[in-house]
């Protein structure tokens, strides 16, 4: 067992309980804190694959911008202290039936996954600023296009209101 394994399998676990601790928890500040973990798992999970440049992004964009956003909103509307609604009657049946279902493809996908050698030696440049740069410059310029627009109409409707 390497060290890179061991790391992940305890990442893995921290990872799934802060998720379901973001679920089940009934305050909504702490439930965004346990998000904030769980990026940041996700972020280490980045570095475990030499992708340090997106790890960095995670970080930034998710951990830092998208969650100092949503805290502002949860404190400003004070949705910490809003009493829970009482849930339907076919929620409770509804929820287990998907989680089997769910389980029961991610069991389906796990056995009929192809077995490989393993996971394929990247080059010196992985990751880098200037291969991410690179790649989505060249081969996903028009996503990245719309992507800014939308972020633009979105940032002045924030601003004219």
């Amino acid at each position: 067992m390497t060290i890179d394994l061991v790391i992940f399998i305890g990442l893995a676990g921290v990872a799934v309980w802060s998720a379901a601790c973001m679920l089940l928890s009934r305050n909504a500040v702490y439930s965004a804190l346990f998000l904030v973990l769980n990026f940041m798992t996700v972020a280490v999970f980045f570095l475990l694959l030499q992708a340090a440049f997106i790890a960095l992004m995670q970080v930034t964009v998710y951990a830092g911008a998208i969650m100092v956003l949503f805290l502002f909103v949860i404190m400003l509307l004070g949705a910490e202290r809003i009493e829970s609604q009482p849930s339907l009657p076919w929620q409770a049946p509804v929820a287990a039936a998907l989680t089997v279902l769910l389980l029961g493809l991610m069991a389906l996908a796990l056995f009929q996954a192809p077995q490989g050698s393993g996971v394929p030696v990247v080059g010196p440049n992985f990751g880098s600023p200037a291969a991410v740069g690179e790649v989505l410059f060249s081969d996903y310029v028009l996503p990245f296009e719309v992507t800014s627009l939308l972020l633009l109409v979105a940032m002045v409707g924030a601003i004219v209101l």
